[in-house]
């Protein structure tokens, strides 16, 4: 399988590394150490140098509770970094609901538009909406998130019901329509949101069937770095849950990124990329010697 963006296509035979960079105060797992340009600039090159495929820098916090940022206030938070990442020689993709967002990364030469609100976000003021800026763009590559409710209010009353059904008719509904905008499949790869709107055990759902999602035909893009349902399962009382440090759900994090792989994930988007590209080389490692060992046995 492979992933065309704007100015490559990916190949997904090998499972792809998408380092975050969050310029952003606020974010629920690193906010504040990048949010200047320079230190989000050197951010950019850390993750290359650990191993990241994929650059995706985000200028607004999509946590639980998290308030709107201003359009002019994330266009200053992220263009200066854009600008730097887009010369490093990988694809950057840039985190963002914001039709005018998109529309000024891309003409910065980005490459991915990966939005919390699978493109469903249309401008009031101006009528620019998010679905005609990627459809507009000729190679951009979409990644299409599951988010139930809002930032403000997802986790206050999260999914009921089956979650992976849900989920499932959401992101077919909302590819076919980006495909009847004239964007190409090959453009277009899914996120089932873990985290956005769902219980812990609606997250867990959703990675053990996870395999289930590529019955829509796209790639699935994997987004555990840190969560707060890894802590939730490997904390002794929900007060240390609440506490624990995000770093001490590194762990956890490369466990349930290679899970994820395992369940067919062709992305995974992590904070610990390090640690998360020397976890699967392990895992293609074994991968490589069990080919080679069925091939001996023919």
């Amino acid at each position: 399988m492979q992933w065309q963006v704007s100015r490559s296509v990916i190949n997904l035979a090998v499972p792809q590394v998408m380092g975050i960079v969050n310029v952003t105060p606020d974010s629920f797992s690193d906010g504040g150490l990048h949010a200047s340009h320079d230190a989000a600039r050197a951010h950019c090159e850390r993750l290359l140098h650990d191993g990241a495929n994929i650059l995706d820098i985000g200028g607004e916090s999509t946590r639980p509770g998290a308030l709107a940022l201003s359009l002019e206030e994330e266009l200053s938070r992220l263009l200066p970094v854009v600008r730097h990442a887009v010369t490093l020689g990988v694809p950057v993709s840039v985190d963002t609901y914001k039709p005018q967002v998109m529309q000024a990364a891309l003409d910065l030469g980005v490459d991915i538009i990966n939005d919390v609100w699978a493109l469903r976000w249309k401008d009031a003021a101006d009528g620019l909406d998010a679905r005609s800026v990627v459809a507009a763009h000729k190679s951009c590559g979409v990644c299409l998130m599951h988010m139930h409710r809002e930032p403000q209010t997802m986790q206050v009353a999260p999914m009921e019901g089956d979650v992976l059904a849900q989920v499932l008719s959401f992101l077919e509904r909302a590819t076919l329509d980006l495909q009847g905008l004239g964007v190409e499949k090959a453009r277009i790869c899914i996120d089932p949101g873990i985290g956005f709107g769902k219980t812990v055990a609606q997250n867990f759902a959703l990675l053990a069937r996870q395999q289930e999602l590529l019955s829509l035909g796209y790639p699935v893009l994997a987004g555990w770095s840190r969560k707060s349902s890894l802590a939730a399962v490997t904390q002794t009382s929900l007060a240390s849950v609440a506490t624990l440090d995000v770093h001490d759900r590194m762990a956890p994090s490369v466990a349930a990124a290679l899970l994820a792989v395992q369940h067919g994930a062709s992305v995974v988007r992590v904070h610990d990329v390090k640690e998360t590209v020397q976890a699967l080389k392990v895992w293609a490692a074994m991968q490589a010697a069990g080919h080679d060992q069925q091939q001996s046995a023919r």
